[in-house]
């Protein structure tokens, strides 16, 4: 089992909040967390699955028989399918908190972001908190000898990541796709087709990293905008695809005003794309936009609630992949350049000129770290990934 870095930040939620949602793609390895949680707690801890019918029984009256668990850490995976319950669990958070009770009580489970929360945040304002667990990142990876590649090529699924071969990963990736379409599309939205959800994932996929046109997407899919954007919507709140916002602020420039997409998991882009192998991968025309979303959804997850990640990009052709900004102030531009010696153009330069960030790097696929042209600094992803975290001192550019 690969130890999660969640996993200290949802005991420190748990210990102070009595509700906690942990929120995550399918498969993504939340079960397997809250269950080792669970088994760690002082006072013992209770799974109920919501797709398990005996499960469904035992909240037949769910009020006494989550009152009868006081003490333990009761968690509930698919808890979206039980929306009603929410307001089972205000009462009891609140007759707790009378008590003197007001952590570790419910780890609630989920797989649609912003369904979930919206449940949740009408019967559970003030009483809960929230976490995402993502696919496995570089830095959990690498701390069990998986390297780089391996996590670009299969993506971070824990199934996938760990398969016996490239093969049984794709197979497990190929798996995986089909269940979403056929499962949780009809679930989390019934009157959206599944077949068009597919086609446009796909279509994401082979567009990974451009600037979203709803459209020609809506032009090649024979549907209106509208539904496009319906479908896109879903497909981000499954959290299986990125819209990343370009940087808005007021420079007296022309900046592009359209998301960037991409699909979130590069396992999953390989699957969509039918990139089995790195051999297949290094000669396709989307390795690099592949590998810079591998590398944005790493830094971007790292970065959490601190920065907001943007890219920006003038019709002048200025440009940065990824801009983190904190209390306003854009503070970090990050390129990636999928290449064993990475050059900058100008027109990085000259965006973070007109942003006025001074802490510029360049990340690529290598391990050593070097000063670039424009006072700009290359760095490999587990380092970046090191220094949002904290883990090692910033080292100055050298200019």
């Amino acid at each position: 089992m690969i130890k999660r870095k969640l996993q200290s930040r949802l005991l420190s939620r748990l210990q102070n909040s009595p509700a906690v949602v942990l929120l995550g793609p399918r498969q993504v390895g939340k079960t397997t967390l809250a269950r080792a949680i669970a088994a760690d707690w002082p006072e013992g801890g209770v799974y109920l699955d919501m797709e398990r019918p005996a499960d469904l029984r035992r909240l037949d009256d769910a009020d006494s028989y989550l009152r009868s668990q006081s003490g333990k850490l009761v968690v509930i995976d698919e808890i979206h399918r039980v929306p009603d319950l929410f307001v089972t669990l205000r009462g009891i958070i609140d007759d707790n908190r009378a008590k003197g009770i007001r952590s570790g009580q419910f780890l609630l489970l989920g797989s649609a972001s912003l369904d979930l929360m919206h449940q949740a945040s009408e019967s559970l304002a003030g009483r809960i908190a929230y976490l995402d667990l993502t696919p496995i990142q570089i830095d959990e990876a690498s701390s069990v000898g998986i390297d780089e590649s391996t996590l670009w090529v299969r993506g971070g699924f824990p199934d996938s990541l760990l398969a016996s071969s490239d093969a049984a990963s794709m197979d497990w990736r190929r798996d995986f796709v089909r269940s979403y379409l056929e499962r949780d599309v009809p679930m989390f939205a019934p009157r959206i087709p599944t077949a068009a959800v597919g086609r446009l994932w796909t279509m994401l996929a082979n567009n990974q990293g451009g600037l979203l046109n709803q459209s020609r997407l809506a032009s090649s899919l024979g549907v209106s905008v509208a539904a496009v954007r319906s479908y896109l919507d879903l497909l981000s709140d499954l959290m299986l695809v990125r819209q990343l916002r370009p940087w808005s602020g007021n420079l007296g420039k022309r900046l592009v005003k359209s998301p960037k997409i991409y699909v979130r998991d590069s396992g999953l882009l390989h699957a969509l794309l039918e990139l089995e192998t790195l051999d297949q991968l290094l000669g396709h025309p989307l390795a690099g936009p592949g590998y810079e979303g591998m590398v944005i959804e790493n830094l971007v997850k790292v970065a959490g609630a601190a920065y907001i990640p943007y890219f920006y990009r003038t019709h002048q052709g200025a440009e940065i992949d990824l801009v983190l900004e904190r209390g306003g102030r854009p503070e970090f531009a990050i390129e990636v350049k999928r290449s064993s010696a990475p050059k900058l153009d100008l027109g990085f330069s000259v965006a973070c000129d007109d942003l006025d960030i001074k802490r510029r790097f360049v990340v690529y696929p290598g391990s050593e770290r070097y000063a670039l042209k424009y006072g700009a600094e290359a760095i490999s992803l587990s380092d970046m990934v090191a220094l949002l975290r904290g883990d090692s001192p910033h080292l100055e550019v050298i200019t």
